[in-house]
């Protein structure tokens, strides 16, 4: 018998206000067609003045209670995973357990920028898999529309605001890879290459600063580390592509999303794709579209996910689970 975390959760959450390609025309050299056809992004959603990362995730992290069935005083531990948390300190996770009136447990956020919900996913399996924690809220949560530079159509048509969940709890399994649950996982960094995504400003300059990002550079890193760390892996679990039936990658850019799936072998229908409506999410991304896919009815018992990101850092990894 092996210990195992298993999704019995999941939920998102998008701001009210829907931002159109075309609302970008009005003030940069950019058009709708120049958008979709670099990035597959049509639509993004940012969030309202008086609305913050916490108050996101709280709503993501309350519609994946809803879906459990579970009441926050069931959740052992709150991992959330963001580079724009509402203060320097305290964490948002704690400002989440605070507007879910949990009154038990611990919270803490994770910074990994867009590879920060596999990062947190990883944390949550070890604290379940060692038996410090039976029940893990694993949340991905940004407002990247308070970071960008307004004047810079390379990175401000790209992202967008979101927040998604997901319930991690502890179950017993046969130790093999026909369990449910996660399987293995992977996670990578080499800060050699900060340069190709950053934000110019922080605490210890006492900036806000902008977010930048070489994306010609970035993106040849993007699609060979991601299929790198998938292929990691699915050897740790003793499976192969051919095993997979959903990539739930970061969404990122549409290029970047088709090359990892054809450098994995996997075709694009099995591939669950939403940034045409969101954009880039950051950590969020990843919650969101299992969500998504959930609603959709895309996933059913026993299917065998793999999940991808690559972020500032740069950092990077892979979460293989089954459904």
């Amino acid at each position: 018998m092996a210990g195992r975390s298993i999704i019995v959760g999941v939920g998102h959450y998008l701001p009210e206000r829907i931002v159109p390609n075309s609302e970008f025309e009005e003030t940069l050299d950019t058009s709708d067609e120049w958008i979709r056809t670099r990035s597959g992004i049509e639509r993004r959603h940012f969030a309202a003045e008086d609305e913050t990362t916490s108050i996101m995730a709280t709503k993501a992290a309350s519609a994946a209670l809803a879906d459990a069935g579970l009441a926050a005083d069931d959740i052992d531990a709150i991992i959330l995973a963001t580079s724009t948390a509402d203060l320097t300190f305290p964490s948002a996770a704690t400002m989440v357990q605070s507007q879910l009136g949990m009154t038990k447990g611990f919270a803490f956020d994770v910074q990994a920028v867009c590879a920060g919900f596999v990062y947190a996913m990883t944390n949550a399996n070890a604290l379940i898999v060692s038996g410090q924690a039976k029940r893990v809220l694993v949340i991905g949560a940004e407002t990247f529309s308070r970071i960008m530079d307004w004047t810079d159509r390379s990175t401000c048509v790209l992202f967008g605001d979101g927040a998604g969940a997901i319930i991690l709890e502890q179950h017993e399994g046969a130790g093999t890879s026909d369990d449910r649950g996660i399987l293995a996982t992977d996670l990578n960094s080499d800060g050699r290459y900060k340069d190709l995504l950053y934000v110019d400003g922080g605490v210890s300059t006492q900036s806000t600063g902008y977010l930048r990002m070489k994306g010609n550079q970035l993106f040849r890193q993007a699609v060979e580390r991601l299929t790198s760390t998938a292929e990691t892996c699915l050897e740790k679990a003793g499976l192969s592509h051919e095993d997979v039936d959903w990539i739930v990658p970061h969404q990122a850019n549409i290029r970047i999303i088709q090359g990892t799936a054809k450098k994995l072998g996997v075709p694009m229908e099995h591939v669950v794709v939403t940034l045409q409506d969101h954009g880039n999410t950051s950590a969020a991304s990843i919650p969101l579209a299992m969500s998504v896919a959930k609603q959709r009815g895309q996933f059913k018992q026993g299917d065998l996910l793999v999940t991808e990101a690559i972020g500032g850092g740069l950092a990077w990894g892979s979460v293989l689970l089954r459904w």
